[in-house]
This record gives structure tokens, sequence and C-alpha cells, in this order.
């Protein structure tokens, strides 16, 4: 397909990546190279225009070079390893609370047929929102600012759950009602202290209890040398999963 003037575009110039709106009369430049969004208009994806490639964005690109950020987002090493562990599946309904920037809630609406998702801040939502209108994502969302705990919702409505907030265990008794039978949550926390704590009240709610992070090694794609980048993000979060119990 075509690149069409409107449409956001990723730009490559050697090992540096750029997410851009084509504008016509805007350009890129960099080291002493530009590139016209004007020459890009009607180009193929893939294709090289003098020292760049331009190609079309993935969520990843977007989520780590496009969005706006109110918080701290949940890393794609972390975001996509979840949501696969949520086991989702395209008629599911999904229950997320802690909406932050909306990065997390743009990978589970790609999964799921519905996702809910609550965050108490105005001002974080409203950049979600913004976030997801900029590049065309999470139609199949519905977002609520307030409280989680304040939300009346049935039992047993949601096939799975995503929590990100700084004391999830305030919520694990209408997490659980609100959660189908068998079905699994997830809950990411920053701190030791804070997966201790959710260990200790989830004993008699959730069986299948599981504790993990996510380390991530990039490697210069040098084939001549070969080897490790020489910085990488060390810790991140720590995922914790586990299966309503009854």
């Amino acid at each position: 397909m075509s690149f069409k003037e409107g449409e956001h575009v990723l730009i490559l110039y050697r090992d540096r990546k750029y997410l851009k709106r084509l504008v016509k009369g805007l350009h890129l430049s960099v080291r002493g190279h530009a590139i016209s969004f004007q020459d890009i208009l009607g180009k193929q994806e893939g294709q090289k225009i003098g020292e760049f490639f331009v190609l079309k964005p993935s969520l990843e690109d977007i989520l780590l070079l496009g969005f706006k950020r109110g918080t701290q987002v949940i890393y794609p090493k972390d975001a996509f390893y979840t949501a696969f562990k949520l086991d989702i599946r395209h008629t599911d309904r999904v229950l997320e609370f802690g909406t932050g920037s909306g990065a997390m809630t743009a990978v589970l609406s790609l999964l799921a047929g519905e996702v809910w998702t609550y965050e108490v801040s105005e001002r974080f939502y409203k950049i979600a929102l913004k976030n997801w209108e900029t590049f065309g994502l999470c139609s199949n969302v519905k977002a609520f600012n307030m409280d989680f705990a304040d939300a009346p919702l049935e039992d047993e409505f949601f096939d799975a759950c995503l929590v990100d907030v700084k004391e999830p265990w305030e919520y694990l008794e209408k997490v659980w009602r609100v959660l189908k039978r068998g079905k699994t949550c997830a809950f990411v926390v920053p701190t030791t202290n804070q997966v201790s704590r959710l260990l200790s009240s989830m004993a008699d709610l959730f069986t299948d209890l599981e504790v993990l992070e996510i380390l991530q090694r990039h490697y210069k794609t040098n084939p001549e040398r070969l080897r490790p980048e020489d910085q990488m993000p060390a810790h991140t979060a720590y995922l914790l999963f586990g299966r309503k119990s009854i």
C-alpha cells in the first residue's frame, strides 16, 4: 500500500527511527540528510528514498514513539507477554483499570471483542483518549473516568483482567466477583513489597499464581562485530498472574 497525506509513517535512518505524520511542506533532517514528506506520498512501504527507508508503523512503534505519556507505560516486552498469558479471544470482554496513557489498552483491544477500562485521573484519561484518537486505535474500548471501585458491574462479567494501580490488593474482592470462574487476572507492579502484599491478599481468591519479570537484551546488528547493545532496560515491572478460584 502506498502512503497518503495525513497518515503516520515510520522513517528509518541507519539505527534511528522517527514516527511522523505526513503533512505536505514538512520534512525531516538528520545529520545533514533530509527527506521531504511530499516525496513519501505515493511511495510503497519498505521503499528507500535517499538515505531513508519508509515503513508503516507497527503498534510497538506507535506505543514507543508516538504515544504521549502521562505515566510510565507498560513496556512492549511486558505488555505483549501479559496479553498472551490472559488468553484473550476475539469474543472476550476484558477489564482493565489503571488506564494511564492507554498503551496497554491498545494491545488488549487488538485481541478482545471489547475492553472496559477505568482511570481515576482525569488528566491521564484525557491523554489516553487523545492517543487513541491520534492513531485510530481502540474503537472497541469503553473508557471510564472513574475509580473501578465505584463502577456498577454484574458478577462474572469479564473474561480476563489487567490491573495496573498502586494498591491492587484493595480491589481484589471486586475483581474476583466480576471475573468469570477460572479466568486469569494480571497485575503489574514495580516493587517487591507490592508483590509480597498482593500474594498474601490473593491466597483465598486465586489459584495458579505466578510471579515473573522479563529481561530483554538487544544485539548490535553488525554481522562482523555481533555483540549486545551497550545499554538495556533492566527492571521494568513485576508481572503477577492468578486464576479465579471458587
